[in-house]
């Protein structure tokens, strides 16, 4: 079964109609994923796998936002350093290609953050399990499918773009 039916039969056990959209063309970083959607960065939802010592902890933010490392020490209660994965690490623990990584049904588990960033769309544009997929979902969608905690982990808008959304 590949990635994107993993993600399809995942969502079919909750109640929303989420539809998954894969693309020609690459969606593996925000600019990409925008421009194939047709909506601005920020409405892509990224997910930031960081290592903090051995525990994974992931950051769904928009992508049009940078995530403060101070935030989300304080947040966390680190002293310590941590890192973003590496494309092993991001594989072995998701289970997802980079620019493909779903934020849920993980093959680790894997502590969801949920940037507040998020809630200035009706709905973001999740990657579904590669990097040529996008998925719409609300951020209380995203909360309840991820069971994470809704956080203040960016800094300021960093990017700005609009495009048109050809799926609404």
């Amino acid at each position: 079964m590949s990635e994107v039916e993993r993600v399809r039969r995942y969502l079919a056990q909750f109640p929303y109609r989420i539809e998954i959209y894969e693309f020609d063309e690459s969606t593996r970083t925000a600019e990409l994923a925008a421009r194939a959607v047709g909506v601005e960065v920020g409405q892509i939802a990224k997910s930031i796998l960081f290592l903090v010592g051995e525990e994974p902890v992931m950051v769904v933010t928009c992508g049009d936002v940078k995530v403060s490392q101070s935030r989300l020490k304080q947040h966390l209660g680190v002293k310590g350093k941590f890192k973003m994965a590496d494309a092993e690490a991001i594989a072995a623990i998701t289970g997802f290609p980079p620019g493909g990584v779903c934020p849920f049904d993980l093959r680790q588990k894997v502590r969801i953050l949920i940037d507040k960033s998020l809630k200035r769309f009706p709905v973001v544009y999740i990657a579904a399990g590669s990097p040529q997929s996008a998925a719409p979902v609300t951020v209380e969608q995203l909360l309840d499918i991820t069971g994470g905690e809704l956080c203040d982990l960016c800094q300021s808008q960093s990017v700005k773009t609009t495009v048109t959304n050809e799926f609404s």
